[in-house]
């Protein structure tokens, strides 16, 4: 079955992680997504590491399959004349310069959509095409500092902690493939692309939700935490007799099944207990009996328990540990593809399940150049003409 966005063309410009991320979601959907490298260079993150496989770097295949490379100077003449003619078939450009770097050589957002119309041009950058930190770079970890998350992670007595994961990357990747499909669609409606303008600090600042809404109420900053909800009791991490162990309980209703199941049925009764809003008010209280408690069995005695009881649970694992769950498996989240290089090589499948048109792993990461030239016979380019491209260094 063919993907939902097939038939989609999309111009990569991208590199590092959050517009690389965007693309892939793309691609996982169906479109055909052509990432446009520097000849020599390529993107960044084709030299990030340990951990290489062969020449090949780790965090590059973690996301860029499903994509085709071509190589291109596109700051010269000839390389300008290849990009117009992929751009004139083109449905969308994604690219994350920063602002103004792509304006200095005729290709911003104003000037490519002058020429082409119907394009979709996506942007993400540091803090967005307007406003006046506009021009400064972004990248994950100062965007975790710069967006209050770093302020509201680790334990309270504790520095500031970077999530284990670039989640401002990945999260503005998100954004931006959502303001992409969102642009397509309104493009049924009006016959004309638009420019899609992404800020990292504004993805940032949208996972803050509940956080910023406390603050917003009361005017006082949230902080550090540890593994505690702020509003939440019990909704944290415990230790047990063989490692950790999280319970979420999220009312007053799974609260009690939860008491029960730790067969504490007076905990549940105690008026300083009985609401979420008393367990909040009285946490220093109640958390060394639940501690204690919990401290006599191991994860798997607990978790046999609280899925009984219907209480939300899980064990703190490691990757090793997920990555080999049967449940992942059955939804395809793990998926092999064999790479021209380095053979069979695993990534992370798609999360979008779509029963008609479904999401799916295609093709490894391209090598770099991979595609130039059946993408420059595509566009008309003869043997002879893509020869001298090579030898003059335009591809």
């Amino acid at each position: 079955m063919s993907g939902a966005l097939s038939g989609v063309t999309v111009i990569d410009f991208t590199r590092v992680l959050s517009g690389p991320y965007c693309t892939m979601a793309l691609s996982d959907l169906g479109a055909r997504v052509i990432k446009v490298e520097h000849p020599v260079r390529g993107d960044d993150t084709r030299h990030w590491g340990p951990p290489f496989i062969g020449k090949e770097s780790a965090y590059f295949l973690s996301i860029n399959r499903n994509k085709e490379s071509v190589t291109l100077d596109f700051k010269r003449p000839e390389g300008q004349a290849i990009l117009d003619r992929l751009l004139a078939r083109a449905d969308v450009l994604v690219e994350n310069f920063r602002p103004g770097t792509l304006d200095d050589v005729g290709l911003g957002a104003d000037a490519v959509l002058s020429r082409f119309p119907r394009l979709v041009y996506c942007s993400v950058s540091g803090y967005g095409h307007t406003g006046p930190r506009r021009e400064e770079a972004g990248y994950d970890a100062v965007m975790q500092a710069e967006g209050g998350l770093m302020s509201i992670t680790g334990e309270a007595d504790g520095p500031s902690l970077r999530l284990g994961v670039a989640i401002t990357d990945i999260v503005s990747g998100l954004f931006a493939a959502q303001g992409v499909l969102a642009a397509l669609v309104a493009r049924e409606r009006t016959g004309r692309g638009q420019h899609v303008d992404i800020g990292m600090l504004d993805a940032t600042a949208a996972l803050l939700t509940y956080q910023a809404g406390n603050f917003f109420t009361t005017g006082e900053a949230p902080g550090r935490l540890g593994n505690r909800h702020p509003t939440i009791v019990p909704y944290e991490c415990f230790a047990t007799a063989d490692g950790e162990f999280v319970i979420a309980g999220g009312n007053d209703a799974i609260w009690k099944r939860l008491c029960a199941a730790l067969d504490l049925p007076d905990l549940a009764e105690d008026e300083r207990f009985r609401t979420n809003a008393g367990r909040v008010a009285h946490y220093d209280e109640l958390r060394p009996q639940l501690a204690r408690e919990l401290a006599k069995r191991t994860r798997a005695e607990w978790a046999a328990r609280f899925n009984a009881a219907g209480v939300p649970c899980g064990s703190v694992r490691s990757i090793s540990e997920v990555l080999a769950d049967p449940q992942l498996e059955a939804r395809q989240m793990v998926a092999e593809v064999q790479h021209p290089t380095v053979g069979r090589t695993r990534v992370i499948g798609s999360p979008v399940k779509l029963s008609a048109t479904p999401s799916s792993v295609r093709t490894a990461p391209p090598t770099l150049g991979q595609h130039t030239e059946t993408v420059l016979h595509e566009l008309g380019y003869s043997g002879a003409e893509i020869q001298d491209l090579k030898t003059t260094g335009v591809i």
